[in-house]
């Protein structure tokens, strides 16, 4: 694990990056989230004299919309190279305040060299070798669904959906992603990643001070090495970010919880989908909401656009019994309200294409790995999962936010699960404010 702090001066080495302008700066993120090649690399090719010239490369090559840039521009910027997909979901959850990117898993390393070692992040000595050899089965297995599914939509054109017109290089780059897409449910959560954060110091540390107050060793190792790189920038915020009483309580009662359900649930068979949505509109008697739901709507040009107060004034709390950490890693970084998953695998998803009999004997050694840890108690447990474990998840926020979630994560390029998961919501949301329905832009996620 390495921690790289973004708004220190001399030039570039991995310790003393350039000074960038706030645009560059979320530039430069984004692409760290498109790339496997660590911070320090990307920014050797940064020409800090021409920032323009280089975001302009930058964005050409990333295709991000302006708004997953515009919200990294502000704030002291951390990139945390090598940490588990366990750790970035945690630190997204924990950081409501921050705005960040991960690398996706079509950029990222996909062998067992990109895993922690098992005495890093807190796997029992005597189940290390059995934990090392599932996680490489699991590799095994994605490898194996993405070469069988790239060939077969390379045989079957059809299968992918393609924009009009398509250039070769845009269909190729679809195909594997169709493959890429359904073999990633075999990926450990484990399994490295990238990470780059950006938030105000008081954010950071009441964060650091939570990674420190959890019992996982990757977390508070991760605490100390985010203190001393943010302690150069903010010396009197960061002498407070210290593991803390009542956070270590709470993570405990957490950890018991999810033990407790996690043993309850434990399976490999793959769960029906199950929503529920609670539309509150409630207002007090003094104050009482006066704004049509389409008044709070129509006016928008697209999800960018301002709602009204109908729509920011409800409190909308939307759950699934059965999000995969696929699906969770993304939907966990919609920063507004709360969100909450007990992290459980409560069943296994695989898309149609797959079949689990194909794997069955992976999935019992998953499945029998993670009761053994859970039986023990372990918090090392969530490093047994995979990124097919489906757990519930809960995101409770305002009317407003949902709209906007619902609609890009149907829109254009959305992935597919992502599209069923999210249409299913708004069924249950237009079911309780019908008035919404005629302004709202369900998309079909096409192309992927």
């Amino acid at each position: 694990m390495k921690v790289t702090g973004l708004a220190l001066v001399p030039p570039p080495t991995a310790a003393d990056l350039p000074k960038v302008t706030p645009e560059l700066l979320a530039s430069v993120l984004a692409r760290y989230s498109r790339s496997n090649e660590g911070l320090a690399s990307i920014l050797t090719k940064v020409d800090v004299n021409n920032p323009e010239a280089s975001i302009d490369r930058i964005l050409k090559f990333v295709d991000y919309g302006h708004a997953s840039i515009g919200g990294l521009t502000g704030g002291l910027a951390i990139a945390l190279d090598g940490v588990s997909m366990w750790l970035a979901w945690k630190i997204f959850e924990i950081a409501t305040m921050a705005d960040g990117q991960e690398s996706s898993t079509r950029y990222i390393t996909m062998d067992a060299a990109n895993l922690p070692s098992p005495a890093e992040i807190g796997i029992p000595a005597d189940l290390a070798t059995r934990w090392t050899d599932v996680m490489a089965a699991a590799f095994a297995a994605y490898h194996a669904e993405y070469m069988r599914l790239d060939l077969l939509a390379t045989a079957k054109p059809e299968l992918v959906r393609l924009p009009p017109d398509a250039k070769p290089a845009v269909v190729t780059r679809l195909r594997k992603n169709y493959a890429l897409d359904r073999a990633r449910y075999f990926i450990p959560f484990a399994t490295r990643t990238n990470l780059g954060l950006v938030q105000s110091s008081r954010m950071w540390a009441t964060t650091v001070k939570h990674l420190d107050s959890l019992p996982n060793p990757e977390a508070r190792a991760a605490a100390a090495l985010i203190r001393e790189e943010l302690i150069k920038q903010s010396p009197r915020l960061m002498r407070h970010s210290s593991a803390e009483k009542s956070y270590e309580e709470q993570a405990r009662q957490e950890l018991a919880a999810s033990l407790k359900l996690g043993l309850e649930r434990l399976s490999a068979q793959p769960l029906d989908d199950e929503v529920w949505v609670k539309v509150d509109r409630e207002a007090p008697p003094w104050l009482p909401e006066t704004q049509p739901v389409s008044e709070a709507l129509r006016h928008r040009a697209n999800r960018y656009g301002h709602q009204g107060l109908a729509t920011r004034r409800t409190r909308v709390t939307f759950a699934w019994n059965n999000m995969a950490l696929a699906e969770l890693r993304d939907l966990n970084r919609h920063r507004t309200g709360h969100r909450f998953s007990p992290l459980v695998q409560g069943g296994f998803y695989l898309p149609p294409e797959i079949k689990h009999s194909d794997h069955a004997e992976l999935l019992k050694q998953q499945l029998e790995l993670t009761r053994e840890l859970l039986r023990r108690g372990s918090p090392a447990y969530v490093y047994s999962l995979l990124l097919g474990a489906q757990t519930p998840f809960e995101h409770s926020t305002q009317a407003d936010k949902f709209i906007y979630e619902a609609e890009l994560r149907t829109g254009m390029g959305a992935h597919f699960r992502y599209a069923e998961h999210l249409s299913a919501a708004l069924r249950e949301f237009f079911h309780q404010m019908p008035a919404a329905r005629s302004w709202v832009v369900e998309g079909t996620a096409e192309p992927e």
